[in-house]
Parts: C-alpha cells; structure tokens; sequence
C-alpha cells in the first residue's frame, strides 16, 4: 500500500499518493499500533506530502 502510494507520489499523482497514504496510517495504527516504526514514518510522509 504505501509503495503504491511512492509510486504514485513520484508520477505526479499527488493527491491520489496522499489519499493512499493516509489510509496506510489508518491500517498500520490498526494493526501495528500508533508507535510502531512502520506507523510513524507513514505519518512522517503524510506530513511532509501536506506540506
């Protein structure tokens, strides 16, 4: 999931690649939970992306 979302982000699908993202933090705060590594650096990107 979040490799597509690289992906997308590097075609130019920027809003498409943010979506994608923000569902990945959703998933991984499900199933890994909100400090787990692999969380937090989907939040980091989700963060850098808005900006």
């Amino acid at each position: 999931m979040a490799n597509l979302a690289f992906t997308w982000n590097s075609q130019g699908r920027h809003e498409d690649a943010l979506a994608l993202m923000q569902d990945c933090v959703e998933a991984r705060q499900r199933v890994l939970g909100p400090e787990h590594p692999d969380t937090l650096s989907s939040l980091a990107t989700v963060s850098k992306w808005s900006s």
